[in-house]
């Protein structure tokens, strides 16, 4: 049984508190960090690992991957997916600990707001509402493209504001309700992709009906089509699909039980990541050339490189499934866009960062105001498709994306190596925490150091881009989500002033913390093993 979430509640410095006498000073439980919320607790365990594992399966993956096989090759896609891959492990990880035991609304915004400092935690959250809202766009120019699939016959405009009004209506549905989609369309996403990895090797071997064999065929004549910068270049593109995973940290807050609930989310982790990108994209660079016209961005249909490998093996009804399966797939995360710009704008709100009409939900548990800023500038952004190339705003608005996740991942590891500096500085002991995540501390360092190299990466390929040459166009096109990032951070220290750091001894552990009794269930339940155990970790 769950005790509570209250901030008044700051009366011990252990989940597992034996002597009740023992108090924390008063003093440290004055700080408003928005643990108490309009927010309604409705969503259990299912929905929450369905929603980490269906907010990262969009655009990035289906379509973005044939401007990665194009730009840097077989070898060059498989390999960012993986590093990308081990980042985001890392990431979630650093988040799973925190969520259980810090479940707050915009919770890496507040994470860093307490273990790191107001002026990074104000970037942060302003940070990542700039990326939710842009991911929105580049969701709806992604279901343009996929429509066109089928026909070209209706506008573009006309195709961007119908769906816009689709994600609207999920957000602002019941949470239970947008909750319920959620979990359906990762059902799809991820029982497809067997059907996906299966079909693609029959393919390879040359099962299909119009296709020889290939095997490693495209791997041998061109591992990487240019060299070590195209490898840099998927590198973007290979955060932005990846990018979303993170979202399970904001479902924290409205989740029944957090104990139970992110551990469960976090161990499934490496079974998403291994399924959904790692060989998802190795069965692409076996089934489909780099050079072919027909990929998302070349001089033909413009098609997903999983749609091309259909229609090339000749088998026309699986390709129509797999539109059909991307279509669903964009949907979804851009409704989780929505779901997580205004969760992030009550937190904002919460710490007086952002106007207070943010920090208020309805009766049902709906942040209106904050649902009705992120979706109406998203959805508007989203009309820049009209005029100009579909593939030319996907890779604007990735490489946009991708930058600001990166700041975000960057600032989730390093709250977490704060916030462990921070309980071991006030006495605390490990044995306290409500979950611990055996990677720490490395894990952490490894999310932290490559968010740097990456984010120096792209400003190498900004300066001196692929296929072109140094200009101003091209680096404030591609850069100035760092731009803006700087200026938001330097802005907020002209406000906030004070240390570039909190000091460890007063950071306040107690005041945002959710307690939890020492026989609630923290485990996740009963221990399964063999193909119990994936399945649930998959669809519980």
């Amino acid at each position: 049984m769950e005790i509570s979430t209250s901030i008044p509640q700051c009366e011990s410095s252990s989940s597992q508190e034996t002597d009740p006498e023992k108090a924390v000073d008063p003093r440290l439980c004055t700080t408003d960090h928005g643990a108490d919320t309009d927010l309604q607790r409705m969503l259990s365990t299912r929905h929450l690992t369905m929603i980490a594992l269906g907010s990262s399966i969009g655009m990035g993956l289906w379509l973005g991957s044939a401007t990665s096989l194009q730009n840097g090759g077989p070898a060059a896609i498989f390999l960012g997916y993986i590093l990308a891959g081990t980042m985001v492990w890392s990431v979630s990880h650093a988040i799973g600990e925190m969520a259980v035991l810090y479940p707050v609304p915009s919770a890496f915004v507040q994470w860093s707001n307490i273990f790191i400092s107001p002026s990074v935690g104000f970037t942060v959250g302003w940070a990542y509402w700039f990326g939710y809202f842009i991911t929105i766009a580049n969701e709806l120019q992604g279901v343009v493209t996929v429509l066109n699939f089928w026909t070209d016959a209706v506008p573009t405009a006309a195709w961007i504001t119908i769906f816009w009004l689709v994600i609207v209506l999920i957000n602002m549905w019941a949470v239970k309700f947008f909750g319920e989609v959620e979990v359906v369309s990762s059902t799809i996403k991820f029982s497809w992709i067997f059907v996906v990895i299966i079909s693609f090797i029959v393919v390879s071997a040359g099962g299909a009906p119009d296709e020889d064999p290939i095997g490693f065929r495209y791997w041998n004549a061109e591992p990487f089509t240019n060299g070590f910068k195209g490898f840099l270049s998927v590198m973007p593109t290979c955060v932005f699909a990846m990018s979303g995973s993170e979202n399970a940290a904001l479902v924290a807050a409205e989740t029944q039980n957090p104990r139970k609930s992110i551990p469960r989310a976090v161990g499934s982790i490496w079974l998403r990541l291994s399924l959904f990108y790692v060989l998802g994209s190795l069965a692409i660079t076996i089934t489909v050339s780099p050079h072919d016209p027909n990929l998302f961005g070349g001089d033909g249909q413009n098609n997903s490189p999983f749609v091309v490998a259909y229609q090339n093996a000749g088998l026309a009804i699986l390709a129509h499934i797999m539109n059909a399966v991307i279509f669903i797939s964009i949907i979804s995360t851009a409704s989780i866009s929505g779901y997580g710009g205004s969760r992030t704008l009550m937190g904002l709100s919460h710490l007086n960062m952002a106007p207070k009409i943010f920090s208020h939900a309805d009766e049902t548990g709906r942040p209106i105001a904050g649902l009705s800023a992120t979706l109406l500038i998203g959805g508007g952004l989203a009309y820049l498709n009209v005029n100009t190339s579909s593939a030319d705003v996907f890779s604007w608005f990735s490489n946009l994306t991708s930058l600001f996740t990166l700041f975000g991942w960057g600032c989730i590891c390093l709250s977490h190596l704060r916030m462990r500096h921070a309980w071991k500085t006030q006495g605390r002991c490990e044995s306290d925490l409500p979950w611990r995540t055996w990677t720490y501390p490395y894990a952490s360092y490894w999310g932290l150091v490559w968010c740097v190299i990456l984010i120096l990466a792209e400003f190498y390929l900004s300066v001196w881009p692929l296929h072109g040459t140094p200009n101003a166009r091209d680096f404030f096109a591609n850069y100035v989500s760092v731009v803006v990032i700087v200026v938001v951070y330097f802005g907020a220290r002209c406000w906030y002033r004070g240390p570039w750091w909190v000091d460890a001894r007063m950071v306040d552990l107690d005041g945002p913390r959710r307690f939890y009794a020492d026989d609630q269930e923290g485990g996740g339940g009963k221990k399964k093993t063999g193909l119990g155990r994936v399945l649930g970790w998959v669809f519980m």
